[in-house]
């Protein structure tokens, strides 16, 4: 681990130990944002810390996240009951893709503890090839995907099946890559060839649920070689010369911060929801490794891998 943030990793240990981190999770396993104990899981296993994160937390946050949500993504009317809290208790594809990573990756097996996630991403995929968060993309005549929403389930099931693919399962990835390649990792089929949202072509780390290029060349690069395919290079050149012209000495830094400038439901002092979003807030460890025009050791890493599967392979 590289030296600057061992202080602040020995604090989110000891938070993620504390009551107030069981109550937090007992209370909402998602929020608030950024500061709570799944922003805390999820960045100590981006940093490849995960071994760290207590026991005891991972069987409150696989406990609550079989009772806390309903068990589909509400699409029709007929299917939003008056009772649910529609913001806090029905989870979205790029949540449940991200823990189900966690998870696995401390050692869970996900598909026996919580079998309704992997069903999950199976079934809300959309003619495209990729997944929507917005419940409104699901009932329209051409329904569109999101590459923010549809990154997270094809990790996922890419990284963390520890058997054969199922048919069903190789279509999911298959479909989930011609998504991404068609568009060439970021640019829209409908508009031109546009690029969808220029901050995804600036890196930052950590990702949580957010995109950006060097993101999806690290899906593709795995799913090449997992299951055993050709990348045609017009469809990922144009992404990898953006990181070779910003790191000509394949070094990576942030360019931007993913986590910040955003919204949250937060609780008040009688431990209330309030009904209005908020001003998202943060936490040492998080500020220290989001920090812009730093050596990025975990940025770095993943290039460096990218490089070598594709060099490996017919793209290159």
């Amino acid at each position: 681990m590289s030296e600057g943030y061992e202080h602040e990793l020995g604090h989110a240990v000891q938070y993620l130990k504390s009551q107030e981190a069981i109550e937090s999770i007992q209370a909402d396993p998602y929020w608030p944002k950024w500061n709570c104990p799944w922003w805390y899981m999820t960045l100590m296993w981006e940093m490849g810390e995960v071994s760290k994160i207590p026991q005891v937390i991972i069987k409150i946050m696989i406990k609550a996240l079989d009772g806390h949500y309903v068990k589909i993504f509400p699409v029709h009317s007929s299917e939003f009951s008056k009772e649910i809290d529609i913001h806090r208790q029905t989870a979205c594809h790029c949540a449940l893709g991200t823990m189900y990573q966690v998870l696995s990756s401390y050692g869970v097996n996900v598909d026996e503890k919580l079998p309704w996630i992997r069903s999950w991403f199976l079934k809300y995929q959309l003619p495209d090839g990729g997944l929507n968060c917005d419940n409104n993309a699901y009932t329209k005549e051409n329904p569109k995907s999101s590459l923010i929403s549809t990154l997270p389930p094809l990790e996922a099931l890419l990284f963390y099946t520890k058997r054969s693919f199922t048919k069903e399962e190789e279509n999911f990835l298959d479909k989930g890559a011609e998504y991404l390649l068609k568009r060439k990792l970021f640019r829209s089929i409908s508009k031109k060839g546009i690029i969808i949202n220029e901050e995804w072509l600036k890196l930052g780390f950590p990702r949580f649920y957010d995109y950006d290029i060097l993101r999806g060349l690290y899906f593709i690069a795995h799913w090449a070689k997992i299951r055993k395919k050709v990348i045609p290079l017009a469809t990922i050149e144009e992404a990898i010369q953006i990181i070779k012209k910003s790191f000509p000495n394949d070094i990576l830094f942030s360019q931007r911060k993913m986590c910040m400038g955003d919204n949250t439901l937060v609780r008040d002092e009688k431990k209330q929801w309030l009904k209005k979003f908020q001003d998202a807030s943060s936490f040492e460890l998080l500020n220290v490794v989001s920090s812009l025009n730093k050596p990025s050791k975990f940025l770095t890493q993943r290039w460096e891998k990218v490089k070598n599967f594709l060099s490996n392979t017919q793209s290159l």
